[in-house]
């Protein structure tokens, strides 16, 4: 694909979109799609002037009231937190960075950065009164050591999870003192027992059905975020806290050299003697997570991997809907991402012993960072929000909202299940036969990750997955779609673009989800003639729309274009390509967020090739009022680097 035929793919199909509406609305009188938020409202929770909540830790106590801890030491209880008029009291203060808390036979408990408190209110006057350390862990000071939890187990015992440090060089995250970047599994008596390794920066401690979960952030030897469900003795994914592994109450029978054997922790310095930061090397040898889990089977791998800049960039708290709770949603799980400042589900299902599922979009659009999730008695979520120091989408530094459904049902993909010869996929209402049954409504691809010392990695190994054939339910419930090439260990982009509903011609709200494949069920395939026939006229829109795909998923063309035979490609034709290199992990196009805007970045009227260049290598000192500087995107082709320079500069018009 070059940008002059996708200009005149894009042109002409939506052409033929314009014509199909006008029909459509001279039948039935087609309306706009609905969007996320015409189903799950943002309300704000009245903050009284003066409190900065930066909330750390929320946990809703038996009579409704809502515990809030804050990153500023405080812990609040507030009264009657669903109503217009919520009471604010400050039950305890002068803690050290509370990113967590909990409620248990009257007491509260809270993660500090160096120990798990007993919090008491004994004279039940409303405000805390004693203290009590359950136990304490090393500090070293490094400022990256948070900690967090705790969350309680069905045997009243404790979890909390802690964070590596950061010292120089600041890209090798390292555990300086004992317990640092482990589950520690913590009784109340104070006894201590380490529960496993492999974390990295794990804010996102869950327990759910009685068993820990957490999420994991991109980093260094993390490729993307993901969901990890714990047990004892497990390595997770960073091979820093195996610096304890031979300690004698350890589970976790693997040694850091074990990992560096086959993965060199790339320590290099120049000639100068400076460290030098690693960077993704297009060429090398690529070693999956899965290809060291052959070596080393005490590796574990994430059940659902949350592709980076696309299902977040900092992953945070997960919990589970509750029976009741969000219509056709209860029993999933919702993941909240401080970067981006939104709400993923995750439609989780257990293959031959294993955890997986599909991860998606769920509700963006809140005040600041998500950090933590807490159900109200009502049924709706509250969301804890902060933002100092580690940059989100969204205008506030801090907040506390609450995430309401109107009972009304969207449009959307209710499961996606993993089937032997490909997925199937459940709706929460019916689809539109025809459209269901065209091959040209749907397309999947597969990616994964690199497993090295790098911060965070590129999709690699991608590939198309074609489609054989569809097979719709009676009901209009369910797609079944048969795929070629599912690959184990992969993640499977499965799109549903053209997918529209029975009643209203609607389209899905959010028609990605992101399949991670553990393993592939056994069972019996669909023969072909049980597959409805897909559309074999090849008019004007199906062709169109069929190469469009595949240009966009493959991220290949037939040759490279200058800006000056090149035309401006729309929004429509960029955003797959803007997904697939990650670059909605940092940019959004009017709107600050890590990194500027698209729109900002258009002021500054570079040529199309100075963008690409910069894309390539980065000049950080061109945007000083960033904290956090772009890292080298050699793995950016050259078409695509271009498309999307040519689709900024549209912006300056």
């Amino acid at each position: 694909m070059n940008i002059s035929k996708s200009s005149a793919y894009c042109k002409a199909f939506c052409l033929l979109v314009l014509n199909a509406c006008f029909a459509v609305s001279t039948e039935i009188g087609a309306q706009e799609s609905p969007m996320e938020e015409d189903f799950f409202n943002i309300r704000d929770i009245s903050i009284p002037e003066g409190v900065l909540l930066e909330v750390g830790g929320l946990t809703v106590l038996p009579n409704g009231d809502l515990g809030v801890s804050t990153r500023r030491g405080e812990v609040y209880i507030i009264e009657n937190p669903t109503s217009s008029q919520p009471f604010f009291q400050k039950y305890a203060t002068g803690l050290h960075e509370v990113l967590g808390l909990a409620y248990k036979d009257g007491s509260f408990y809270a993660a500090q950065r160096g120990e798990l408190t007993k919090i008491l209110d004994t004279n039940k006057d409303g405000k805390a009164d004693r203290f009590e350390t359950v136990y304490a862990w090393p500090l070293s000071g490094n400022y990256h050591e948070y900690s967090f939890g705790p969350k309680i187990a069905p045997d009243g015992s404790l979890f909390v999870s802690t964070n590596l440090g950061f010292p120089h060089p600041w890209w090798h995250a390292v555990s300086l003192v004992p317990w640092r970047g482990w589950l520690m599994r913590i009784t109340e008596d104070g006894k201590m027992e380490p529960w496993a390794t492999g974390l990295r920066s794990p804010a996102g401690l869950s327990m759910i059905d009685g068993e820990v979960w957490y999420t994991e952030n991109q980093g260094d030897w993390v490729g993307s975020g993901g969901i990890w469900k714990v047990e004892k003795g497990d390595f997770t994914v960073h091979p820093g806290g195996l610096r304890w592994a031979n300690m004698p109450t350890s589970p976790v029978d693997l040694g850091i050299e074990n990992i560096h054997e086959y993965i060199s922790p790339r320590r290099d310095k120049d000639e100068l003697g400076k460290h030098v930061k690693p960077e993704n090397r297009v060429d090398e040898e690529i070693i999956t997570m899965a290809d060291m889990q052959e070596k080393l089977p005490a590796l574990k791998l994430p059940a659902v991997w949350l592709p980076h800049g696309i299902l977040g960039i900092s992953n945070s708290e997960m919990v589970k809907i509750p029976e009741g709770n969000f219509g056709p949603f209860e029993g999933q799980m919702l993941v909240g991402d401080q970067g981006q400042s939104k709400i993923m589900r995750v439609f989780m299902e257990k293959v031959n012993g294993k955890f997986q599922g599909a991860a998606m979009d769920f509700r963006s659009g809140f005040q600041s960072g998500v950090l933590r999730l807490a159900w109200a008695e009502d049924g709706s979520l509250f969301v804890g929000e902060t933002n100092r120091g580690w940059g989100s989408a969204g205008d506030a530094n801090q907040g506390l909202q609450r995430l309401v459904w109107n009972n009304k049902v969207p449009f959307e993909m209710k499961a996606v299940r993993a089937m032997p010869d490909g997925f199937e996929i459940e709706f929460t209402l019916p689809v539109d036969r025809k459209s269901a049954e065209n091959i040209s409504s749907y397309s999947v691809n597969s990616f994964i990750y690199k497993y090295h010392p790098v911060y965070g990695s590129p999709p690699v190994k991608q590939e198309d997955n074609p489609i054989k054939g569809i097979k719709v339910s009676d009901d209009g419930m369910k797609a079944r779609i048969v795929v070629e090439n599912m690959r184990k260990n992969f993640v499977h982009h499965i799109s549903l673009f053209g997918v529209r509903a029975r009643e209203n011609f609607y389209s899905l709200i959010h028609p990605s989800a992101y399949y991670t494949l553990n393993n592939i069920p056994e069972g019996k395939k669909l023969a072909l003639e049980e597959l409805s026939k897909p559309t074999t006229t090849k008019n004007s829109e199906v062709e169109i729309t069929e190469q469009a795909s595949s240009s966009a998923s493959k991220g290949e063309g037939e040759k490279v274009v200058s800006s000056e035979e090149s035309q401006v490609p729309d929004f429509e034709t960029v955003q797959p390509i803007l997904q697939r290199n990650t670059c909605f992990a940092c940019h959004a196009v009017d709107k600050k967020q890590v990194g500027p805007s698209y729109t900002e970045v258009a002021k500054r009227n570079y040529s199309n090739e100075r963008i690409l260049e910069l894309i390539h290598n980065p000049e950080p000192e061109n945007w000083p009022d960033y904290a956090i500087a772009m890292p080298p995107m050699p793995q950016v082709s050259e078409e695509d680097a271009l498309i999307i320079a040519a689709y900024i500069n549209s912006l300056n018009d």
